[in-house]
């Protein structure tokens, strides 16, 4: 089955975490403060392979730039993306790299929802923290 851009075209709910393996139990503050990043997340095709991309928080974002590999049965749509902090913004500067895959679509699931998901790297140093962070972060179709 071949694959396009498309397949992850449109907009989705983002969520990235810090890759603590402690687990939190039914402590709510400690599940909370997993959570390194969430925002608004779209992607817009370009081309078969080629897409653009807007990471919006609230008070900053970032411009994505990605592309994508053919995805079959057996292997899910990979996807690579540079994220780019905004000229003039409290994100300019920034830059971050994505590497992620369409989450499996369960033949018999009930109500799934698309999802991606993958990891993530800060390429460059901002706001006194260093390049090189990693988290993971999953994305579902809003």
């Amino acid at each position: 089955m071949a694959s396009s851009s498309s397949d992850i075209s449109g907009k989705w709910t983002y969520r990235s975490f810090h890759n603590d393996p402690k687990l939190v139990g039914d402590n709510q503050k400690a599940a909370l403060d997993l959570i390194f990043a969430e925002a608004n997340l779209s992607f817009e095709p370009v081309s078969s392979t080629d897409f653009l991309g807007w990471l919006d928080w609230t008070g900053g974002g970032m411009d994505l730039k990605g592309s994508m590999t053919q995805g079959s049965p057996d292997t899910p749509v990979a996807f690579s993306i540079v994220g780019y902090g905004r000229p003039g913004t409290s994100t300019d500067g920034w830059e971050y790299a994505y590497n992620g895959c369409l989450a499996y679509t369960w033949p018999n699931g009930d109500r799934q929802v698309p999802a991606l998901v993958g990891t993530i790297v800060r390429v460059k140093p901002h706001s006194g923290k260093p390049a090189g962070y990693t988290a993971s972060f999953i994305a579902v179709k809003a």
